[in-house]
């Protein structure tokens, strides 16, 4: 397959795991001759998401999104994710008959009930409905496959993540404060309340806490908290930086679909203290790596002794040019299943 057009309405100036899997993805699969195409907000004019606003919904109409479908002259289409760019590309795809493939990056039923009594069943009911209307939905893990095959959810395909094991590794120095004192618990991600880091915030743990990141939530958890250490945003090898001094990484998300943040902190020697759940089931489960309980301050506590040679290693079985190339195979399959379906309707007139 020579050329993929990719439709997210997650992009720049967004900071999360699934606008880095796709730079990623795209990165790798350009570097084996794949041309890759993205339709992001960048092309519209946006309003800010409510409760996310880094999230710009795009306002235009499906004629429109055609059209620049059309003009990209792209082999196959995937859309990425289930807003109004998503929703108007599926809908155009439908309409002239193009396949598509789809992926589901965030359990967003689970986001939403966070913030507004919509029960979960209309929100997966609406999203079953848009992923099984492509030629396959692509899930980062066997938890997630199985979650959503029994929700109804068809043509599922796995699509794992990678790690950039050149950025995200050991590093010699600290680039926190020399007084903090130890060991240093840290929380690397968005600051919002879909994340549950009230639940690391709580512990009862000894050293010191550090959230690294930004969002919604960080000035009401600064000035509840005024003992942990909130450093903002970071990025590159500052991240990385951030990463490698830390002495366990906790991760109390409940609703993460895979947590790509796990094995950034893998990568830099530090091991993950986090709930049995989705996401850390797979990515930390049976590995050492780590330590998986319902009570977090005991998993945390107990993750000191993980040595960090062995985080590392573990690290580096998820790459990014296996990550691009399963994404390819997945795009290349699904088309594969639509010519067939398209080839027995046609057998059948």
């Amino acid at each position: 397959m020579s050329s993929i057009l990719i439709v997210t309405d997650a992009w720049h100036p967004q900071i999360n795991g699934v606008v880095r899997s796709l730079e990623r993805t795209a990165e790798e699969l350009e570097a084996i001759g794949t041309r890759v195409e993205f339709l992001t907000p960048q092309g519209f004019r946006t309003l800010p998401c409510p409760t996310y606003p880094e999230i710009r919904l795009s306002l235009t109409h499906r004629g429109i999104v055609r059209r620049k479908i059309e003009a990209f002259d792209c082999e196959h289409l995937h859309i990425a994710t289930e807003g109004p760019l998503g929703l108007l590309a599926a809908s155009a795809a439908r309409k002239t008959g193009r396949t598509f493939t789809t992926s589901y990056h965030t359990r967003f039923p689970e986001y939403v009930s966070a913030r507004l009594p919509v029960p979960l069943s209309w929100s997966y009911g609406w999203l079953r409905r848009f992923h099984n209307s492509g030629s396959g939905c692509m899930v980062a893990t066997r938890s997630l496959e199985e979650e959503l095959r029994a929700r109804g959810f068809r043509n599922l395909m796995r699509w794992s993540r990678g790690v950039d094991e050149q950025l995200f590794r050991p590093y010699e120095g600290s680039v926190l404060p020399a007084d903090l004192p130890r060991p240093v618990f840290m929380y690397v991600g968005r600051v919002s309340v879909e994340k549950n880091i009230g639940a690391f915030l709580d512990l009862k743990l000894p050293g010191s806490k550090v959230v690294v990141g930004g969002g919604p939530q960080l000035e009401a958890l600064r000035r509840e908290y005024p003992d942990v250490l909130f450093t903002g945003a970071k990025l590159g090898e500052d991240l990385a930086r951030h990463y490698s001094d830390a002495d366990v990484f906790v991760f109390p998300s409940l609703t993460d679909t895979f947590g790509n943040v796990m094995l950034e902190a893998l990568a830099c020697g530090v091991p993950v203290a986090a709930y049995p759940v989705m996401g850390p089931l797979d990515v930390i489960g049976g590995t050492g790596a780590g330590v998986l309980s319902d009570n977090l301050q005991e998993a945390a506590e107990a993750a000191l002794d993980i040595p960090r040679e062995h985080c590392r290693k573990i690290a580096m079985d998820y790459t990014w040019a296996a990550s691009a190339r399963q994404f390819l195979d997945n795009c290349i399959e699904a088309q594969d299943i639509f010519n067939r379906s398209l080839a027995g309707v046609r057998a059948a007139e």
